[in-house]
Parts: structure tokens; sequence; C-alpha cells
């Protein structure tokens, strides 16, 4: 498949590029206060060290129009697709390294909640950018560009992706890919996603390893 730029205009359907803010510390503490795992990914949603500084008043304030909001990370090493999900939000993207991220357009959903992967297209986010990828993009861990893997802070509406409380009265065929707060997850059945996943992605598991020209 073919590696896009965020700043091609293939992106703009999925997203936008985030100029005229300095985001310079916050990546800073990303890179030296968050762990990066050697193996897998690490999903924090929400870090009191990035929360607690200046670029923080400016996304909550600026870009998500003074919603509560919560800057978390998610850092470490991977190659593969294994599952895409959506919010109804926007999710703000800082990159403290390359990396690509792997999307899809919600309006590429089967009736009955499946995506071919061929639907998938990869985007090139250079360190240093910050992306919006918008509520109708479908999206999930980031893949890393060099063997030191990637850190990659992830901004949201407050109690995104928090653990459900109850279960979900089924009302709705999409009621079924609910797996978290404000979390819509189609998985591969080779993504090793979390037993009871709703399993809707067909096609191949891309890896960005192999697959990406």
């Amino acid at each position: 498949m073919k590696l896009y730029n965020a700043k091609d205009i293939e992106f703009k359907p999925y997203g936008r590029v985030i100029d005229g803010y300095d985001f310079s510390e916050l990546i800073s503490v990303l890179k030296t206060s968050t762990p990066c795992p050697d193996n897998g990914t690490v999903y924090v949603t929400s870090d009191e060290k990035l929360e607690r500084l200046d670029a923080a008043k400016v996304l909550g304030a600026n870009i998500y129009g003074r919603m509560p909001i919560q800057i978390g990370y998610c850092n470490g090493h991977n190659t593969k697709l294994n599952a895409l999900e959506y919010h109804r939000d926007s999710e703000v993207n800082i990159a403290a390294d390359d990396v690509i991220l792997l999307l899809a357009k919600k309006e590429e959903i089967n009736d009955g909640y499946s995506l071919d992967t061929s639907k998938v297209k990869a985007f090139l986010i250079p360190a240093g950018t910050a992306v919006e990828i918008y509520a109708t993009s479908l999206h999930y861990a980031p893949c890393h560009v060099k063997d030191g893997g990637f850190r990659v802070a992830v901004v949201l509406p407050r109690g995104t992706n928090e653990a459900l409380n109850t279960k979900t009265e089924i009302l709705f065929p999409e009621d079924k890919l609910l797996t978290h707060v404000n979390k819509w997850l189609i998985a591969h059945p080779d993504g090793g996603c979390p037993e009871g996943s709703f399993i809707g992605l067909t096609g191949k598991n891309i890896d960005t390893a192999t697959d990406i020209n």
C-alpha cells in the first residue's frame, strides 16, 4: 500500500494538521516522562504531567471549544492494523516520533458493521506534528517507523476510553461495537483483541513492516 503524508491532499477527508500552536514542551515531557515498551504498546487515557502543561489549556479552550479534555499517551512498538475504532468526537494526536496511522472512513463500514481492510490508507505523521483525526475517521494504535518505537500524545474529551460500568443493552446494531466509554471498535480476527470484541474487519491484517510500498 502507498504511504501518504499528513500534509498530502489525501489526508483531508480523514483529518487536518494543526498549525500555529507550540507543543514543544508537551513533546519534551512525553519523551522524558512516559514509558515506551520494547514490545507492544501502552495506552494511558489521562496523564497529570501532560494535563498540567500550558498546551492543555490551549487544547481545551481552542481545539475542543472549552470542553473538558484528557491528555494521555500511546507509546511503544507496533506494525499491524489489528482493529479500527471511532469516537463521537475528534481525537488529537501529537507525535513525538515519526509514526504511521492506518485510517479508514466511517461511511465505508457495511450495514453489518464489517469493513474490508483494502479501504484502509496509511499516513506518515512526522515527529513534532499535531493532527486532528475527525470523528468520522476510523483509527487505532499508531505504527512505529524507527526501531526506537514511538510516543504519541492522545487528546480526547474527558471520560473517553474509560471502562463501561454496566453492560450495554443492544438496542441498535452499532451497540455491539461499544467496548468502552465513547469507543466503538471493529476487530480483525488476527488482531489479538480482547475476548468479546466484535470481529468485523475482513481481508488482510495490514502490517506496515511488509505492506508499505
